[in-house]
């Protein structure tokens, strides 16, 4: 989240702000076409090879692969904002 400076303007705090949330609308955006496309790719290439009646197994394949890519990105983002902020420490140095 974009911490907003006491001494911002206004118009600048609003950009922040505007910045701030368009981010997350975009975020939402990406999560929801992830999801379409795993889901059919579990659809097209899963549910055919496993019995019939067996939906909860594709609901657990589909859950365990949201859950490693979440884990994977957030890790991944992470070690980047970290990177940032050391790189930012130094430079104040």
């Amino acid at each position: 989240m974009a911490k907003i400076n006491p001494d911002d303007s206004l118009p600048a705090a609003f950009a922040k702000q505007l910045l701030q949330l368009a981010t997350a609308g975009f975020g939402l955006v990406a999560a929801l076409a992830w999801n379409d496309a795993i889901k059919n790719a579990i659809e097209e290439y899963i549910k055919p090879r496993v019995a019939n009646g067996t939906g909860i197994i594709s609901q657990l394949i589909y859950a365990l692969i949201i859950t490693a890519l979440a884990v994977l990105i957030t890790y991944q983002l992470t070690k980047i904002t970290r990177r940032f902020e050391r790189k930012k420490k130094n430079n104040k140095n």
